[in-house]
């Protein structure tokens, strides 16, 4: 069978960086971010979260192959910002919404508990 074991869609091997960022040399203010062991979820995540950013110019991502559990996200920016603090920017707001989407859900179980409490 030609799939990969398991447990190496998300084992990062010894040594390998999750981030490592690639400057695009023919187009300015251009790179290219790989993400190890990721697949659409986070590509598409971030690739959203990217192009609600005014300063961006374009924002896509690719999977290599589908046995490669690797994204790849293109960023191209304007003069007001760079490509890396794009993506460190969009990754902080996004961790931020799933802190409160953690919260929310959190409120909303502990509010269903107490009802439930209440009529046993």
């Amino acid at each position: 069978m030609n799939a990969p074991d398991r447990f190496e869609l998300f084992v990062l091997p010894d040594g390998a960086k999750k981030v490592t960022m690639v400057r695009d040399t023919k187009i300015p203010n251009a790179s290219m971010f790989t993400i190890l062991k990721e697949d659409h979820t986070i590509g598409n995540l971030i690739r959203m979260q990217l192009i609600a950013d005014q300063d961006i110019i374009f924002a896509g991502y690719r999977m290599p192959h589908p046995l490669e559990h690797n994204v790849n996200i293109r960023i191209q920016t304007n003069n007001n910002t760079t490509p890396l603090e794009s993506i460190q920017k969009s990754m902080e707001c996004l961790s931020r919404e799933f802190t409160s989407l953690e919260n929310s859900f959190i409120e909303q179980v502990q509010k269903k508990r107490n009802v439930a409490d209440q009529y046993i």
